[in-house]
């Protein structure tokens, strides 16, 4: 196949954006790897280290309870993702599939939150949380609690599902009524299952923003033994400020997850993002 200007300078860009993305991340694995003796601020950088060993990842295991915070993140993100999912999923269906009054002006209310930072509503958010004893002061289950429910369901989650809804044809939901189904089993036997791929990008964007999220666990949380990753790492740093190797190993341990996370879910990324697409 003939390959077009076009196409090979659109390639060459977006090969050139991909390397410049993972300098970063290949300087982080190469400081992990690096052993004391040799230099991770040399210029120009050398990312193939001379002196190759695993010791900074075994002293970060021995000195923090890293993997005691990576099960605290993955409890809080997989929750996350469920409720997000669910929630999501039954606050769009009615947006898309059935006529109520009021059902525009909801939409748009509902997508105008999203113009609203988080940070502007924490305050609120934190008292309420405080008044509702869901802190990790109260018992271990209510700090979950309390790091869960604030973000268990948000508007582009919901708007990501009304988009794929639409996208399924209506004579669907017209042959199952034929068949016998009311509307609880079209939304979980008919639609639920079309709109896998939209279920998959609307995981990976939760997961990655909850196992990220940092702010509101580090108001939140007073209990070391619930901190999340990003709150233990954050700690690593200021403890280990003077080891950035430490703290670069720290770093790939808090990615690993992610990576695994999306690679497991990646077939499904791109179908999920064309259904976000459809207009309605």
């Amino acid at each position: 196949m003939k390959l077009k200007p076009k196409n090979i300078l659109i390639h060459s860009i977006l090969i050139l954006i991909c390397i410049l993305s993972l300098i970063p991340f290949l300087w982080l694995l190469s400081t992990a790897l690096k052993g004391q003796n040799e230099n991770i601020f040399a210029y120009p950088p050398v990312f193939i280290p001379q002196d190759f060993t695993l010791d900074n990842f075994k002293e970060v295991l021995r000195l923090v309870p890293i993997v005691k915070y990576v099960i605290n993140s993955f409890i809080v993100a997989s929750i996350t993702v469920v409720l997000n999912v669910i929630l999501s999923a039954l606050a769009a269906y009615p947006l898309a599939r059935m006529d109520f009054k009021g059902k525009k002006v909801a939409f748009f209310a509902i997508l105008a939150t999203i113009m609203v930072p988080f940070q502007t509503i924490m305050l609120p958010v934190y008292i309420i949380t405080l008044k509702l004893n869901m802190v990790d002061s109260y018992s271990t289950l209510m700090g979950y609690v309390g790091l869960i429910m604030p973000f268990a369901v948000n508007a582009f989650g919901i708007f990501l599902m009304r988009q794929a809804f639409l996208a399924i044809p209506k004579e669907m939901e017209e042959s199952a009524v034929i068949d016998g189904c009311n509307s609880v089993q079209i939304f979980f036997k008919i639609l639920l299952p079309m709109v896998k791929p939209t279920i998959a990008l609307l995981a990976i964007f939760t997961f990655i923003g909850s196992w990220g999220e940092f702010l509101w666990p580090s108001i939140v949380l007073t209990n070391e033994k619930l901190f999340t990753l990003p709150v233990g790492i954050n700690n690593l740093s200021s403890a280990f400020s003077a080891n950035y190797r430490l703290v670069a190993a720290g770093s790939i341990v808090s990615i690993i997850p992610i990576v695994v996370f999306f690679l497991a879910l990646q077939k499904y990324f791109i179908a999920g993002s064309n259904d976000g697409a459809v207009k309605g």
